[in-house]
């Protein structure tokens, strides 16, 4: 029997330790933890790695910790423009949705794109159109409102500058929400959901709802969601770049993604991290920041909750 497997990630970089409270360590753990459950029930019950990263990433999406979903950053308009992607690593269908606002889970709607219409990628007004049709409900901007956030917004408020999400320089959280799977018939999925850079303008895309760079899923190599400087990602094209090192070089899951992250994007001067599974069930998780919210769970082995580097 094929092992099932599960991965996720709250955003590459931490707060920095001294911000970090006890109290607020504990919830960002209890938050993965009700994310990684809630996936994860769905494997061991023989569901579909599919429903099991969409479940997850809803999750995510609905606490206020994460720069996705509920926890959107501000953009500089006051507004909440948020991204998302899924694929199916059996039939490599995938859905993305981008610049969408008042979507309680985006991942969602994502997932309708690739399974309810032709398309693979729909941004802005199209986006919310297709969703309307769907009878989605729209969340009034309180829902999405955070202090933190607010605050955030507030020290950029009427300038050029941006930010992904809370940062001090280096001691940057990439605050993008993903998960990947693997289940009990070998098929791979990923899930990656963000609220995008804080103070963004002119209708920035990052990564997140790149099919190839922020999310992938082929059942020949593995499934892959990443976290971090979304330029650098792009143009990395991180995503397939790991999919594409176990392919044609015969890379292993591990060695592929530690090359890709730690060497790669590094050359590129980005930074950040990605999740990913392979049909075997192996799961790894690199990154080159100070930390990444992660969790994953194999089979019956003990579950792992992190967030700084060993």
């Amino acid at each position: 029997m094929n092992k099932i497997a599960l991965a996720i990630h709250g955003g590459a970089g931490t707060l920095v330790k001294g911000m970090m409270t006890p109290e607020l360590e504990k919830r960002y753990k209890e938050d993965l933890n009700t994310a990684l459950q809630e996936g994860y029930i769905i494997l061991a019950k023989g569901g579909s790695s599919i429903d099991a990263v969409e479940r997850s990433v809803n999750c995510l999406e609905d606490s206020p910790l994460f720069n996705a979903g509920k926890g959107s950053v501000f953009t500089a308009t006051g507004d909440h423009e948020m991204d998302a992607s899924i694929m199916d690593g059996k039939s490599r269908n995938a859905g993305a949705i981008s610049l969408v606002s008042g979507i309680r889970n985006p991942i969602s709607l994502a997932r309708d794109v690739m399974e309810k219409s032709e398309h693979v990628f729909l941004a802005g007004e199209g986006a919310i159109e297709f969703a309307k049709k769907l009878n989605y409900i729209f969340e009034d901007k309180s829902y999405f409102y955070d202090s933190l956030r607010y605050n955030q917004w507030q020290e950029l408020k009427g300038t050029e500058d941006f930010k992904l999400d809370h940062s001090h320089k280096k001691d940057s959280k990439f605050g993008t929400v993903g998960a990947v799977a693997c289940d009990l018939d070998g098929n791979l999925a990923a899930a990656t959901s963000t609220g995008g850079m804080t103070n963004k303008r002119f209708g920035r895309i990052g990564d997140s709802s790149l099919i190839g760079v922020g999310n992938y899923a082929n059942n020949n190599t593995c499934a892959v969601s990443c976290t971090g400087s979304g330029e650098f990602f792009i143009r990395a094209v991180v995503a397939y770049d790991v999919s594409c090192l176990m392919e044609y070089k015969g890379l292993s899951l591990k060695e592929a993604a530690d090359i890709v992250i730690n060497k790669r994007l590094l050359d590129l001067g980005g930074d950040g991290g990605l999740i990913a599974v392979d049909k075997q069930g192996n799961i790894t998780m690199p990154f080159n920041t100070e930390g990444m919210y992660r969790a994953s769970k194999v089979s019956d082995e003990k579950e792992l909750i992190a967030i700084y580097g060993t």
